[in-house]
């Protein structure tokens, strides 16, 4: 399985199309003109210069430095497939670069270095400090990661991290106050066994210490590590090394409180478990398979807590958790380094918010009413919004506590208010709903399923756990690509054929019901299925045979709409609508509607369109500003849609809706605060994040340009109203782009 994982043909297209990679350097400035240049070079770049020679610290304040982080490695210790090589960790480091960006807005540049001599790699770091203003190390074996960590923090003034060591004790460290919380201990009278004498499990083993732990042994691949051991030891090891007796695994975890688990599948049997403490803590965070899985401890006793390093268990110990906002939090007050007393504020501030209220979002990606503090639940999710202003801000502080800070930070609660700015609540939305359809799979019909696109689509929701994968075409073709993709086992996607399969009768007589007064004939309906797929497919969906449709790859955007308004038609008193999605790299996103149906929508249409577009913002946690635009700014100039848009704001007013609106405005004034600014009058209290089109014309062109311009990612249209969840895909669709729109029609 893990073979099978590694070589996977999906993630490698996904890493080739396009721009090769996942990271790229985008300019901040303006450098479209002579001046342009001018000041961001030669002779302006001059000033910041010597500015910077005068006092140091400007770095912070007229360069990059103050948000970028470099993430290093020589990939000693790649992921679980060991000594790869620093080349080929390039891949892992620029996704570490990518959840810098998407957890914490931090910018991040990946540097691989090809030598496996620390002292090499020591030099070849240490000189490298101006540039960034951390450094996150990644895959890097032991022991020599601890020296290399331990040399470069001592040689440079820039936070050095490693994150395999600390992000996980920092999250383990967490999990563990908690879990001592409910049952009733206290950290100095634990008895604590940690198996695995890597980076991770010395590294969590030193964070509990220094916060209270002393009674705790450290197990290797030889047994435990005691005072006099002279096989495998090194002096990060004799630095655990206590006086015991114990001198196995069984042995230890005799009476043990808690356990740490970072070696491998099934190194801990159920003997051990039966043998522990009452109400054992067990943290069994091997990947992909833990020492013991959950329910085997189930199995053997009911008091037990267990955390894992999986998101398919409860508890689960996700490094993600920690290193974004640790250094969010260190780069903020520019520190000087990460010392043990920002871990520890960082471990208790984790351990705090799991105790608080869980936000709405993530009760229904875990399709809950609610979830409390107890033993299913003592560490926040990786997808609670809480997270970007509540640990930065306790690690912040902790700098500026300890010394380690060159700044601070005077108002608080408006710190909090930024780092909240900076998450983008529908990327983070979109993955509460990924989370949810693992939770609640759903069957999605593919019309379109001879396309590679599509049944690399229908693959990816199957392998991912989002439900069936329903593939309509030629069953020769359609396994003949399956294969080619390396499918051998086609348990849940099944593949039905239009042509050859039998049409059944009940789709005929709904088709009919349908069409019988716009000049169909019954036998008419039954050729019409027959021969197009997608007439098959939205009958199928009609038949509840399937959850979702996906269609549109190969037929033009208005064709698919008459198919499917002919055969599955808008919602009792609805009317069907399209909206795009520009979630922007700027963590912005904004919803563009109606960019699919309404050519020239009335005033009752556009108040409509208003409402339900905004209805769908708050779906994914977007508090809706609707902004009416046009081209004219409130009546100036006048033109023929100015009433329409005025018509339409009076039919708001008079429905008395929950959200802010205001228009005619133009694109830039709804979208930049300065310039609405000169409209004091303006409803809208900041930027609009809705913005309604005067006309399907308008809206379709400006989806079209940002899509082809770049810039940020675009979701859509995503119809809404329909009587069952049918989307059309752009024609240029990719696979992800098919599962993001499949995804969001699952919860639409």
């Amino acid at each position: 399985m893990a073979e099978e994982r590694y070589t996977n043909p999906e993630a490698l297209k996904f890493h080739e199309q396009g721009l090769p990679g996942k990271v790229s350097i985008a300019p901040t400035k303006p450098l479209l003109t002579q001046r342009d240049l001018a000041l961001a070079y030669s002779p302006g770049v001059a000033a910041p210069c010597l500015e910077i020679y005068d006092d140091p610290l400007n770095a912070y304040k007229y360069t990059a430095k103050g948000n970028f982080v470099a993430v290093i490695s020589n990939g000693t210790a790649v992921l679980g497939l060991g000594n790869l090589g620093a080349l080929a960790s390039k891949p892992v480091m620029e996704g570490k670069s990518v959840l810098f960006k998407r957890f914490a807005d931090i910018d991040s540049v990946d540097v691989e270095v090809e030598t496996e001599d620390a002292d090499q790699f020591i030099n070849a770091v240490r000189y490298l400090g101006p540039s960034w203003g951390g450094i996150n190390l990644e895959d890097i074996k032991a022991p020599e990661c601890f020296t290399i960590e331990r040399k470069l923090k001592e040689m440079m003034d820039i936070p050095v991290f490693h994150d395999d060591q600390h992000g996980t004790a920092i999250v383990t460290a967490a999990a563990l106050i908690n879990a001592c919380k409910l049952t009733n201990r206290k950290f100095e009278d634990l008895k604590l066994v940690v198996l695995g004498a890597g980076s991770a499990g010395i590294a969590c083993l030193k964070l509990v210490k220094s916060m209270g732990v002393k009674n705790a042994l450290l197990v290797d691949r030889s047994g435990v590590i005691y005072k006099g051991r002279k096989e495998g030891m090194n002096e990060w090891k004799e630095e655990m090394a206590i006086e015991t007796s114990d001198r196995t695994l069984e042995d230890a975890l005799k009476g043990a409180d808690a356990f740490y688990g970072l070696s491998g599948k099934g190194a801990v049997n159920p003997e051990m478990v039966r043998s522990m403490a009452k109400n054992p803590i067990i943290f069994a965070m091997a990947n992909p398979d833990p020492e013991i899985t959950p329910a085997e401890v189930a199995a053997i006793r009911s008091d037990a807590i267990v955390a894992t390093g999986r998101s398919d268990y409860p508890n689960q110990v996700n490094n993600v958790l920690g290193f974004p906002y640790i250094f969010r939090g260190a780069l903020d007050v520019h520190a000087k380094t990460i010392n043990e007393e920002m871990k520890q504020a960082a471990a208790n501030a984790l351990a705090e918010l799991a105790r608080e209220p869980v936000p709405q979002e993530v009760l229904s990606a875990y399709k809950k009413d609610r979830i409390e503090f107890g033993p299913e639940y003592i560490i926040p999710s990786p997808f609670d919004p809480r997270l970007i202003s509540t640990i930065p801000v306790a690690v912040a502080k902790a700098a500026i506590a300890t010394g380690v800070a060159r700044t601070k930070i005077k108002d608080w609660e408006g710190y909090k208010r930024e780092l909240a700015a900076r998450l983008n609540p529908t990327a983070n939305t979109l993955s509460l709903i990924y989370k949810k359809l693992r939770d609640n799979p759903k069957n999605v019909i593919f019309a379109e399923g001879e396309e590679e696109t599509t049944i690399r689509a229908a693959i990816q929701w199957r392998d991912s756990g989002y439900g069936k994968a329903i593939l309509v075409g030629r069953t020769e073709k359609v396994e003949h690509l399956l294969k080619k993709f390396g499918v051998t086992n086609n348990k849940g996607i099944e593949i039905k054929n239009a042509y050859k399969d039998e049409v059944p009768e009940e789709y005929i007589d709904e088709m009919y019901k349908k069409v019988q007064r716009h000049g169909f004939l019954r036998r008419d309906c039954a050729r019409h299925i027959r021969n197009d797929r997608n007439v098959f497919a939205a009958l199928m969906l009609m038949k509840n045979e399937g959850d979702i449709l996906i269609t549109g790859l190969t037929r033009s955007y208005s064709s698919s709409l008459r198919t499917l308004m002919k055969t599955i038609g808008p919602k009792k008193g609805e009317r069907v609508f399209g909206v795009t999605i520009a979630a922007g790299k700027n963590n912005r996103t904004v919803f563009i509607s109606d960019t699919a149906v309404h050519v020239e929508p009335n005033a009752e249409q556009l108040a409509k369109i208003g409402v339900e577009t905004a209805a769908l913002a708050r779906k994914f946690h977007e508090t809706p500003r609707v902004a009416f635009v046009s081209y004219s700014n409130f009546g100036n100039p006048e033109h023929a849609k100015t009433k329409t848009i005025r018509d339409a704001l009076k039919a708001l007013d008079e429905h008395k809706v929950m959200f802010e609106y205001d228009g005619d405005m133009t694109p830039d004034v709804a979208l930049n605060a300065e310039l609405m600014k000169m409209y004091p009058f303006a409803k809208l209290s900041g930027p609009a994040n809705v913005l309604v089109m005067p006309s399907l014309e308008a809206a379709n062109i400006s989806g079209k340009i940002l899509r082809e311009l770049g810039g940020g990612t675009l979701i859509g249209p995503i119809l809404c109203g329909f009587e069952k969840p049918a989307q059309i895909v752009p024609q240029n669709c990719t696979v992800s782009e098919m599962l993001n729109i499949a995804a969001i029609a699952s919860v639409e």
